[in-house]
């Protein structure tokens, strides 16, 4: 049992850059396409995973554990009409917010990987179909081109 308070062990040994501590949990292709699948498609039972992946069962449960841990996804159970119960894994709203971070990959492929037949799939605002692109946005919901944005050390706090 933790008790909230982190230790100086604990901070010397802890990633501080936020992009290595993402990648610790989200940082391969299974796990990004596993990501997609569930945020895109809606799958959500094991072998709907394996089935369209053609992944490996056993990279997948460790995969799926992984997300499960980390508060990505949850299990919920269910039962089909006279199977034993199974679990289906649910994207967590901090898994709903890697659509984002998903989005963002897409756009980079569709932009600097594209396929020969065009993107296979398209970002359209809900209400009017409008094309939509992954930006950065200000405070005020203006959007910042991305040569616009400084990215700046924050202060380390001491004891």
């Amino acid at each position: 049992m933790t008790t909230g308070k982190a230790t100086q062990k604990d901070r010397d040994s802890e990633e501080v850059c936020s992009i290595a501590r993402a990648l610790e949990v989200v940082g391969d292709r299974w796990t990004l396409l596993i990501l997609r699948d569930a945020a895109l498609m809606g799958a959500t039972r094991f072998a709907d995973f394996r089935d369209r992946l053609g992944i490996a069962a056993d990279v997948l449960a460790l995969r799926l554990g992984t997300l499960v841990e980390e508060g990505v996804m949850e299990k919920r159970p269910y039962r089909e009409p006279g199977a034993r119960t199974r679990f289906g894994y649910h994207l967590t709203p901090s898994g709903e917010q890697l659509l984002l971070v998903l989005a963002a990959l897409q756009q980079w492929g569709d932009d600097n990987r594209p396929p020969s037949i065009g993107p296979t799939v398209l970002r359209r605002s809900g209400d009017e179909g409008r094309s939509v692109r992954v930006a950065f946005v200000d405070d005020a919901d203006a959007v910042v081109p991305a040569d616009g944005v400084r990215f700046l050390a924050a202060p380390v706090p001491r004891d």
